[in-house]
C-alpha cells in the first residue's frame, strides 16, 4: 500500500497518524508511507523518530476574527492545496489519511481533486472542523467515540473504531506491582493518586496541587504527579518558599515527566488529569477511575465532551477548569478515596467503553477504500 497520512500539530493527532502508519507496514510489509504536517509542530519530532519520511506544507489554522495575520494565514493556507497537490502527484498514494487538524483542509481539498481515496480519523467525542468539512466528501470517518458518530448528520460513510493508543492494560503479580510502586518512591500501603496534565503539565491543576500539598491535605492515600519540565522548577521554587522540600514530602513524588507511564497508570488507583481523547481512551482502556479536568481551550471545548463520555456511564467525575481550586479537588480525592467499592465500580465502567482491536478496525476500512 502507498499511503499519505496528514497529521500536525498536537501528539492528539500524529499519535494515531503513527500508529495507523506501523499497521499498515506490519500487515503490509512493502507498504510506503509518507507523512504530510508543517514542520511547526510536534510531527517535526514524532515522525522522523518512528521512521518516517515528513513533507511540509505552509498550512495554518483559521481563527474565526478579521485580522491581518489571519488573512495572511488563509492566503498560505490556500496556496498550500497546490504544494500538497505536488506532493500527490510524485508519490502517487492508494489513499490519503487524516488523523485531525487544519492540515486535513489543503491535503483532503488536494487529494480529492486528483481522485485519491480519503480516509478520516477523528479522535474526539465532539467532531472537529476538518471531518464537518468533508463528511460528505471523505470516503470514510472513523470515529473514537460512538458520540460522534452521532453528532455528524450523515453517518453512511462513518464507523466506529475507537482510538489507536500505545498503552495497554497489564496484569502485575502483586511482587511486580510493589517493584514498581517502591521504584517511584512510593509505598503499597496506601492507594495511590496519579496526577498529569499532558507532556508539558497544566498550571491549573498544578497550582491547586501545590495548594492541597502545602496545606497537607492529602490524607490517606499517595501521590505521584508529573508537574511537566517547563513548570517543575517553579513549583520547587514555591515550595522552597514554604520550607518545604519538593523531594521529601511525605506520600508525595514530584517529577517533571514519567518516562514509564504505562506502567505507573496501570499500578495507580486514580487518575487526576486533562480530557483529551487519547487520554479518555487509556483511561478506558486501563479500566482506571478518574477526575477530569477538561483543558478550557480547546477547539469546540472537546476535551469536556471527551469527558463526559465516561462521566455519562459512571467511570468519571468532572471539574471544571473554572471550579478548580485545592479545597474542590481535595474533598472529591477524599470522597472516592475513601469508597473502594465505588472505585471498583468506576473502574469497571471505565471498561465498559474501552474497545478491542482498534488498529485491525482502522486497518479494513483503510484497505476497503484504497486505489
Amino acid at each position: 500500500m502507498r499511503a499519505i497520512i496528514a497529521a500536525a500539530g498536537t501528539g492528539g493527532h500524529i499519535n494515531p497518524g503513527i500508529a495507523i502508519a506501523n499497521k499498515i507496514m506490519e500487515q503490509e510489509p512493502s507498504s510506503e508511507i509518507i507523512f504530510i504536517g508543517t514542520g511547526r509542530g510536534l510531527e517535526k519530532d514524532l515522525v522522523p523518530r518512528a521512521g518516517f519520511k515528513l513533507k511540509t506544507i505552509d498550512a495554518h489554522g483559521i481563527e474565526r476574527k478579521l485580522t491581518i495575520q489571519n488573512v495572511k494565514n488563509l492566503y498560505a493556507t490556500y496556496k498550500s492545496i497546490k504544494a500538497a497537490k505536488n506532493i500527490i502527484e510524485e508519490f502517487k498514494p492508494d489513499v490519503l489519511i487524516g488523523t485531525g487538524g487544519y492540515i486535513c483542509v489543503p491535503t483532503v481539498l488536494a487529494a480529492k481533486k486528483m481522485g485519491i481515496p480519503v480516509v478520516l480519523h477523528e479522535s474526539n467525542a465532539y467532531p472537529g472542523v476538518a471531518v464537518k468539512i468533508f463528511k460528505n466528501k471523505a470516503d470514510k470517518i472513523l470515529v473514537g467515540f460512538k458520540e460522534a458518530k452521532e453528532r455528524l448528520d450523515n453517518k453512511e460513510n462513518v464507523v466506529v473504531t475507537g482510538n489507536p493508543i500505545k498503552l495497554k492494560r497489564k496484569n502485575f503479580t502483586a511482587l511486580e506491582k510493589r517493584k514498581i510502586i517502591h521504584e517511584i518512591g512510593l509505598n503499597d500501603e496506601k492507594p495511590i493518586v496519579l496526577v498529569f496534565g499532558g507532556s508539558q503539565g497544566a498550571q491549573s491543576i498544578n497550582r491547586s496541587m501545590t495548594e492541597l500539598i502545602v496545606n497537607k491535605k492529602n490524607k490517606g492515600y499517595q501521590i505521584i504527579w508529573a508537574a511537566g519540565p517547563e513548570q517543575y522548577d517553579k513549583i520547587k521554587q514555591k515550595l522552597s518558599e514554604v520550607h518545604v522540600n519538593i523531594d521529601k514530602i511525605e506520600d508525595v513524588k514530584i517529577v517533571p515527566y514519567i518516562y514509564n507511564m504505562e506502567e505507573v497508570m496501570n499500578v495507580a488507583d486514580l487518575l487526576v488529569c486533562r480530557s483529551g481523547a487519547m487520554t479518555i481512551t487509556e483511561v478506558a482502556m486501563l479500566g482506571k477511575p478518574a477526575i477530569f479536568i477538561p483543558f478550557p481551550y480547546a477547539t469546540e471545548n472537546h476535551q469536556e465532551y471527551n469527558a463526559r463520555v465516561l462521566e455519562k456511564v459512571g467511570a468519571a467525575k468532572i471539574i471544571l477548569d473554572k471550579d478548580l481550586n485545592s479545597e474542590i479537588l481535595s474533598q472529591m480525592l477524599k470522597e472516592i478515596i475513601k469508597d473502594n467499592k465505588k472505585m471498583k465500580e468506576m473502574g469497571e465502567a471505565a471498561l465498559k467503553i474501552a474497545m478491542p482491536n482498534v488498529l485491525d478496525k482502522i486497518y479494513e476500512e483503510i484497505k476497503s477504500v484504497k486505489l
